[in-house]
């Protein structure tokens, strides 16, 4: 677990890389019991506008926080988390999509131990989330 006093406004997290195929929505929709069409049926995702089928956007998110999650060494470390979606996840058949995400530490808070980090989700250099942000508490 990351120590408070092993941080400084401006750390880095390490960045990751994600790969989503068909088949990690479908497991997706099974584990959430989220079966919206447009996350597996290429004629249902066209037929309402999108270019094909899309992510889920609770496992964008949820890939997105592993960043800081692995980074601070504690899933239950998240004390707030909020994201604006921008762009929604392309998942073309017979291809992985690559979702690109990082960090950096914008805030600490003496007071309760807390880091607040930027997190940036990138496809193909577009962003897909805004305004996307974790406060996680750090070990004292």
């Amino acid at each position: 677990m990351i120590r408070y006093s092993d941080v400084a406004v401006g750390t880095d997290l390490p960045s990751q890389t994600f790969e989503l195929s068909r088949t990690d929505l479908v497991r997706y929709a099974g584990a959430s019991g989220d079966f919206n069409p447009i996350h597996w049926s290429q004629e249902t995702a066209v037929g309402v506008g999108l270019p094909d089928v899309i992510a889920h956007g609770m496992l964008t998110m949820a890939m997105v926080a592993r960043v800081a999650t692995d980074w601070v060494g504690n899933p239950g470390a998240v004390l707030d988390y909020g994201v604006r979606f921008t762009r929604p996840i392309v998942v073309s058949f017979g291809s992985a999509a690559r979702l690109e995400v990082g960090g950096v530490v914008r805030s600490l808070s003496e007071d309760d131990g807390t880091a607040e980090i930027g997190l940036t989700a990138t496809m193909d250099d577009r962003t897909v989330l805004a305004k996307a942000r974790i406060v996680v508490r750090l070990e004292r």
